[in-house]
């Protein structure tokens, strides 16, 4: 068993000039942010309390095709009834996008529209699948600006075809980019025992079918932090920030870790930092996970920016689809 190095912080002096003005400029907002933060909440849409739900239960594929769909209906239906919520508001950007999420060819597990919104969004046919991709977005992705999230969920089931479903899980509120929240790991550990309970879930319903845990930017720290002991196969980390740890052996998991960066994705830039702050929190997520020396496996990423992980046709897209199916991508 490989030897898990000491944690360590590396020394704000060693930070290149340009890299340790950005840590301190970022350091005095989210010194006087964070707390402020803990405060006051901002305005929400509000929406109805959801209903509660069964957990997922394992079954035959026809059995758990049919308790699928009633949990999607149910979905459906939740999904309207928070849109009209959100248009008797007065938000109508909101409004017009649960309008569409609740159309009759998608399939939600969860749904909650309040406090800036939850949901987990099937593509592909669960019930059936031998692989099961599991995608966590970064920052800014919310209910009112959905349908990029999707999209890339769409992309990359088409990709990894078969019998694969993807499980767009949008389970935690994802801080604005540049904001105290981007910079500090606590919404990744306020997310990171839903998303846990989630992928155990679906290891229940579905043994034997391969999970792939997918974290896009920020969503790599929630995956990061729910990795430890997960019954995944695989987690892939992609425009990372960091994860908090300084070595793969540090995230607790048996699975395979892959990272990888494009290079047109300008976290590259970012100091791979971590520092102290008030009441035990960090700045900065650490060792940047394409780093050698924190030992993941890095796949080729190609040269699109930070958004385009999923466009279709890129070689990011490729790697990641390849990744899902258990095979071996091409490597950076």
């Amino acid at each position: 068993m490989a030897r898990r190095p000491r944690s360590r912080r590396r020394p704000l002096a060693s930070v290149p000039g340009r890299f340790r003005r950005t840590v301190l400029a970022g350091l005095v907002t989210a010194s006087v942010a964070v707390p402020v933060a803990g405060a006051a909440r901002p305005a929400e849409v509000p929406a109805p309390v959801p209903a509660a739900v069964a957990p997922l239960r394992a079954g035959t594929a026809d059995v758990l095709a049919a308790r699928l769909e009633e949990r999607y209906a149910a979905e459906r239906v939740a999904l309207a009834e928070a849109g009209r919520t959100a248009e008797e508001y007065g938000a109508g950007r909101r409004a017009a996008s649960l309008r569409e999420m609740a159309g009759a060819d998608r399939r939600f597990l969860e749904f909650d529209g309040r406090d800036g919104g939850r949901s987990a969004e099937v593509v592909g046919d669960l019930a059936r699948a031998d692989r099961i991709a599991v995608l966590v977005p970064g920052a800014d992705t919310g209910l009112d600006a959905y349908g990029r999230f999707r999209a890339g969920a769409v992309a990359l089931q088409g990709a990894a075809g078969g019998r694969t479903a993807v499980v767009a899980w949008l389970g935690y509120r994802t801080p604005a980019t540049g904001s105290a929240a981007s910079l500090t790991p606590g919404r990744a550990d306020q997310a990171a025992p839903r998303l846990r309970a989630f992928v155990e879930g679906l290891a229940r319903m579905r043994p034997g079918a391969r999970i792939t845990l997918l974290g896009h930017s920020y969503g790599s720290v929630v995956c990061a932090r729910a990795a430890p002991g997960l019954p995944v196969a695989a987690v892939v980390l992609f425009g990372s920030p960091g994860t908090g740890s300084d070595h793969v052996t540090g995230l607790g998991t048996g699975a395979a870790v892959w990272a990888g960066r494009s290079d047109g994705d300008w976290i590259g830039g970012i100091p791979h930092v971590r520092v102290p702050l008030l009441a035990g929190s960090e700045l900065g997520f650490g060792t940047d996970p394409t780093d050698p020396g924190f030992g993941a496996r890095a796949f080729a990423a190609g040269d699109g920016g930070h958004s385009d992980y999923l466009a279709p046709g890129s070689v990011s897209l490729r790697s990641l689809a390849l990744i899902v199916g258990g095979e071996e991508p091409d490597r950076a």
